[in-house]
């Protein structure tokens, strides 16, 4: 049975840098679209410490393990990577209760 999995990953940005990553980001929308197994892709930033939160819903965990053997993923991190304060932190989710 395919469970689908919610990415979570948590990303620190060098000062000053905010705008160059979010702009890398929205130009790796599409290698996330065309990753098989992925689901969505939406990057978020904390109001009150200006982190970055980036949820990327996948079909299972594998489905996240085998996009990181992609080019889409080198694309990804050759986009972004330079610009990570520290390594960014990942868990996956799964959904337990969905209220509304």
């Amino acid at each position: 049975m395919t469970m689908s999995v919610i990415e979570l990953a948590t990303i620190s940005i060098v000062d000053g840098a905010e705008s160059k990553f979010e702009t890398a980001a929205a130009q790796a929308v599409p290698l996330f679209r065309t990753a098989s197994g992925c689901r969505s892709m939406c990057l978020k930033r904390s109001v009150e410490t200006g982190s970055y939160v980036l949820l990327v819903g996948w079909d299972s965990i594998e489905a996240h393990v085998a996009f990181r053997q992609t080019d889409g993923f080198a694309k990804w991190r050759a986009l972004v990577g330079s610009l990570f304060a520290a390594p960014p932190i990942v868990e996956h989710l799964e959904t337990i209760v969905e209220g509304f």
